[in-house]
């Protein structure tokens, strides 16, 4: 057996990690054993003590290592349990129980997410059967007993519903991200998803030009079993960690989103025309003459949308929403379709933009650019004085926007009243007041939660910190993007013939869970605020009022964080659910082409409509919307993950005697998780950073009470804090409270935290309103007799 060890980078002493090569499992063996004599002896039903009997098992505990095999067969469907004996499950259909995917909470623990169903699984790492975080599972929920004889202790499963793996369907991902480590007769990568636990072995031959502490993408020749580590090869070498362009493409990678564009898809993309042809301006409203711009961030680049404004002569005004007619350059087919379905969105990364479409595209032809001939897609109102909606117009225009606002320019105008167009500016933000006001009227939700942006030097070093403001300009803006694909919607719905109702993608919120709601609710209760959530009529009025009162307050960003867990997930689909979050009967994204693909299909099906064609095919946008969806997420996790890690990469520049103001903001039997108030930025103080006591956690009040002077922690609570260590490569942050002295410092280097570890995105669910994990024994135990039974030799 090859004798190999990982590198402590910390402290160069050795760790010892179990080799990859095929060891035969004296357990697999001994289990198969147990399964073929149920399988030769299937007419008959045998107690555990016959099989003992037949095996010639003395020793206790190997009489409980029996019960516990029996039980685990019993469980994946090979043998069923009748009349206090077992028979092997012969020619009958075996119950392969719920499909889902898994979520890796830490090393302990993990839950399987089913679509569909409320409660998540809670699945113990020896049940995992080789699973990894993200892989597709069917999972077979534990009956009451077997839970109760694996935990040993008589609550064991009252609050939730545990299960055990029975097969991995599909791998999330075959291409790892990790960090190389190098040795002499083989190497290691360790993942830098902090989901993942094990290493990656990789022997020398497949190492290819890696060098020690390179950034690499390592695939997965070989999982992980029972008898072995995974091994993999190295396909891609990143660069050396550490270095910015190497970290944002590792996060890209680890999340499966690419950062280039096919040859072939850029040739495509060349090859469009740039000069607009007058067939296609006759085919099209022409609206150069009207006053138009965009309003946009200072640092965009692409503008998908346009506002214009035109006074009529009655008192009302017509206002145009114009979005880049992203469907006229993509086209069914094309490879530039094909990858804009594949990306599905732009991602947004700390310090850069990967663009859904190529650059020809997204920066050039589709983006609204001042004082240039655009092709749009356009939504055009009258609207009354008093915000009535009068008229309504949807189709393909040509547009040329006059003057390209930022958010602060555009700000700037609308404080002042000078500078350029400020009568239209002023109008447009009068109305978008009246549609806000009337939208909270009508239940919507302010979620307003901060967005964390970054200054940074020409390498990508992180300067500063800060939190995106919101100015009107930004809420006028989005006040005219809510109203044009809310009226698309709606427009497309009533276009339908009878009760055939057009196909449509709509953008879907809907109402949270009672249970989720009522729990949330009786965590602020404990911050001393009120929630109402017993008639869904008052929950957004009673959510606003209180989002209003925590305004400025510590706790806010943690309560407005909460809140936004708290609701179900915004989704694209064609089942007409409405939107929770807006009070919107129906809703669809419209808007956006440039940059998220349901945008597209949302023109395509307009403009279908528009033309008089009959209904489509549901099943085939009902697969694209859930495809967008999950690329959505995706996205969404890298750009946290990107934030998460120059986060981390600030605060280990910081002086380490320097305090900072923090608030509490999760609670678990390993430590309490704090939120630095001056950064946005999160670590953990651990149980052994407590060290003027032991603590214990009280999960039902969010807290954490020490045993001999009664100390408590809880969550919400404003604390001072230091920087203990910072672990760039895992993006995560060690803290310790001003005033006491901390444990000393374990490798910084580690893969995994002090305690064998990792925080995780369920945090909130373990320690805000929470799950929490049990730590289990196995001991099952039964007797009886049976008749004498065959048994199968080994050859």
């Amino acid at each position: 057996m090859k004798d190999k060890r990982i590198k402590d980078k910390g402290n160069h002493d050795k760790k010892e990690v179990k080799s990859p090569h095929h060891i035969v499992s004296y357990i697999d063996n001994l289990k198969a054993d147990i399964a073929a004599f149920f399988d030769l002896n299937s007419e008959h039903s045998f107690r555990p003590f016959d099989v003992h009997d037949h095996f010639g098992v003395q020793d206790k505990k190997v009489r409980q290592l029996f019960n516990e095999i029996i039980h685990e067969l019993e469980e994946s469907g090979r043998l069923v349990h009748q009349n206090g004996g077992y028979s092997a499950v012969f020619n009958k259909e075996v119950n392969k129980g719920l499909t889902g995917r898994v979520d890796r909470v830490n090393k302990s623990f993990a839950f399987v997410i089913i679509e569909g169903r409320e409660d998540d699984i809670y699945v113990e790492t020896e049940l995992l059967n080789g699973a990894w975080d993200g892989d597709i599972v069917t999972i077979q929920p534990l009956t009451k007993s077997s839970r109760s004889s694996r935990s040993g202790r008589n609550d064991s499963g009252k609050n939730r519903v545990e299960g055990r793996v029975t097969e991995i369907v599909t791998r999330s991902a075959a291409e790892i991200v990790g960090i190389i480590e190098i040795n002499p007769r083989f190497a290691v990568v360790q993942p830098d998803n902090k989901k993942l636990f094990d290493p990656i072995f990789v022997e020398p031959e497949e190492v290819k030009t890696a060098q020690d502490g390179d950034k690499v993408i390592v695939k997965v020749t070989q999982w992980p079993t029972r008898r072995s580590q995974a091994e993999g090869e190295i396909v891609e070498v990143l660069g050396k960690a550490g270095d910015n362009d190497v970290e944002m493409h590792a996060i890209l990678a680890e999340f499966g989103l690419p950062y280039q564009f096919p040859e072939n898809v850029e040739a495509e993309a060349q090859k469009i025309p740039d000069v607009i042809s007058e067939k296609e301006i006759q085919n099209r409203k022409d609206i150069r003459n009207v006053l138009t711009f965009t309003i946009d961030p200072v640092d965009a680049k692409d503008f998908d949308d346009a506002l214009s404004v035109r006074y009529l002569e009655e008192g009302n005004v017509e206002i145009g929403v114009h979005i880049a007619d992203v469907s006229h350059y993509v086209l069914p087919g094309t490879e530039l379709e094909k990858e804009a379905y594949r990306r599905a969105t732009s991602v947004y990364l700390v310090d850069r933009t990967v663009p859904m479409l190529p650059e020809k595209l997204s920066n050039n032809l589709c983006s609204l650019r001042p004082h240039e001939d655009k092709l749009a897609f356009s939504a055009i109102f009258e609207i009354s004085p008093k915000g009535k909606l009068l008229k309504e117009w949807f189709g393909r225009t040509i547009i040329h926007s006059d003057r390209r606002y930022s958010y602060e320019e555009a700000q700037a105008v609308l404080d002042s009243g000078e500078g350029d167009f400020p009568s239209e500016l002023n109008t447009l933000n009068t109305l978008a007041k009246i549609f806000r006001k009337e939208r909270f009227k009508n239940g919507a939700i302010n979620f307003e939660t901060k967005e964390v942006r970054f200054r940074l030097d020409e390498k990508g070093k992180p300067l500063g910190i800060y939190t995106k403001e919101r100015h009107d300009s930004n809420k006028l803006i989005e006040e005219f993007m809510l109203l044009a694909n809310k009226r698309v919607a709606e427009f497309v719905y009533a276009l339908s013939k009878g009760e055939d109702k057009n196909t449509m993608v709509y953008r879907i919120h809907e109402a949270p869970d009672t249970d989720r709601l009522k729990t949330f609710a009786t965590f602020v209760a404990k911050l001393g605020h009120k929630l109402e959530v017993e008639e869904e009529s008052k929950i957004a009025s009673s959510m606003n009022k209180m989002l209003s009162r925590i305004e400025g307050k510590p706790e806010q960003n943690l309560i407005e964080s909460l809140a936004v867990r708290t609701m179900a997930k915004a989704r694209y689909s064609v089942e007409d659910l409405g939107h929770f979050g807006l009070a919107f009967e129906r809703y669809s994204h419209f808007t956006s082409p440039i940059r998220r693909y349901p945008d597209v299909m949302a023109h395509r099906l307009l403009q279908h409509y528009l033309d008089g064609g009959s209904n489509v095919d549901r099943d085939a946008y009902e697969d694209a919307s859930k495809h967008s969806s999950e690329r959505e997420r995706l996205a969404a996790e890298a750009e946290r993950a990107s934030i998460k890690y120059k986060q981390v990469e600030y605060m280990s520049m910081m002086d380490k005697d320097q305090e900072f103001d923090g608030i509490i903001t999760g609670v678990t039997e390993f430590g309490i998780f704090v939120e630095i108030t001056e950064t946005a930025s999160e670590g953990l103080i651990r149980m052994t950073d407590l060290g003027d006591d032991f603590y214990e956690l009280d999960k039902e009040n969010y807290r954490i009470i020490g045993q001999r002077t009664k100390k408590i922690y809880t969550f919400g609570d404003v604390v001072k804090v230091k920087v203990k260590e910072t672990n760039l490569a895992r993006r995560s942050m060690d803290l310790y409270l001003a005033g006491t002295t901390p444990s000393p410092s374990r490798n910084s280097g580690s893969s995994r935290n002090s305690d064998g570890l990792r925080s995780s995105n369920r945090k909130p669910r373990e320690a805000g309103p929470a799950r929490k994990s049990r730590r289990s024994s196995s001991s099952k135990s039964s007797a009886s007799s049976s008749p004498k039974p065959k048994s199968r030799r080994r050859g």
